[in-house]
């Protein structure tokens, strides 16, 4: 099983069979018949993916931000999905990796809003940090089935004055910072980042966050090949969650004529 978010969605070697040469998944003819049952399989890799996932926390709330392109491989397959999903009132979850994963996370996420604020009744509002535990449980549950949910996940919100942020990925791991990104952000976004936003955290104000993460995401659009030049932002604040539109990124590749190799330049 490969954990290294940054290599999902591409064949493993050990894997693919490209010219259907070697049958994978046929029973050794020393094994007995009843310790592999041929109905159960294990997802061994991603196969639909997202990319980084940024958040950062500023002077009134929480921001988070994706892209919305879902890749095939290689391939930029969708350029229309949505990575951020509202959870109750004062929560948003943001997603990279599998996509499928990804969706039966949000329905097991809308049946528990369902279970704990509709069907109990009991004024109980479910915020951040409670959907982050339950997320850490049921990724770490699938984990020791060997069989995880292929995502990683990032929780943000606010609630009763506190802003909340933390992470969570395939194996249970969890940990809570003021910046997180991840994928490839983890490695070009986040110092960036962490740079703009670390001390800052109570004075930013939420023009000064969104300038930020629209420059962070502009920096891997150029670097990064799995995302796209068209993301939505969301933000958690005391007035409650809200996630944007699609916005278009506005780019530019008039820096990369002066670099060698490129274009037409021979020399």
């Amino acid at each position: 099983m490969d954990h290294f978010p940054t290599n999902w969605g591409r064949p493993r070697n050990d894997a693919f069979d490209a010219y259907g040469t070697y049958p994978l998944h046929v029973r050794p003819q020393n094994e007995p018949k009843d310790t592999f049952d041929h109905g159960v399989q294990r997802t061994q890799q991603p196969i639909v993916t997202g990319t980084s996932v940024l958040a950062l926390t500023y002077k009134d709330g929480i921001m988070m931000a994706t892209d919305n392109l879902a890749s095939y491989g290689s391939l930029a397959r969708f350029k229309d999905i949505q990575r951020l999903h509202p959870v109750g009132e004062y929560t948003v979850v943001g997603a990279g990796g599998d996509m499928s994963d990804f969706q039966y996370l949000q329905h097991i996420l809308d049946d528990l809003i369902i279970e704990q604020e509709v069907n109990t009744q009991d004024n109980h509002k479910l915020g951040p940090a409670e959907v982050h535990e339950y997320l850490s449980n049921v990724m770490y549950a699938r984990r020791s089935k060997i069989n995880p949910l292929w995502n990683s996940l990032l929780v943000g919100g606010f609630k009763d004055g506190k802003k909340f942020l933390a992470y969570v990925d395939l194996l249970g791991t969890t940990y809570s910072a003021s910046t997180i990104a991840t994928g490839y952000g983890a490695y070009i976004a986040l110092p960036l980042l962490r740079k703009a936003v670390e001390g800052r955290e109570n004075t930013l104000t939420e023009e000064e966050a969104r300038a930020i993460m629209e420059e962070s995401l502009r920096v891997l659009f150029y670097r990064d090949a799995r995302s796209l030049n068209k993301y939505q932002i969301a933000t958690v604040t005391a007035s409650g969650t809200s996630i944007s539109d699609s916005i278009k990124l506005e780019t530019s590749w008039g820096f990369a004529e002066g670099i060698r190799g490129y274009g037409s330049q021979t020399q």
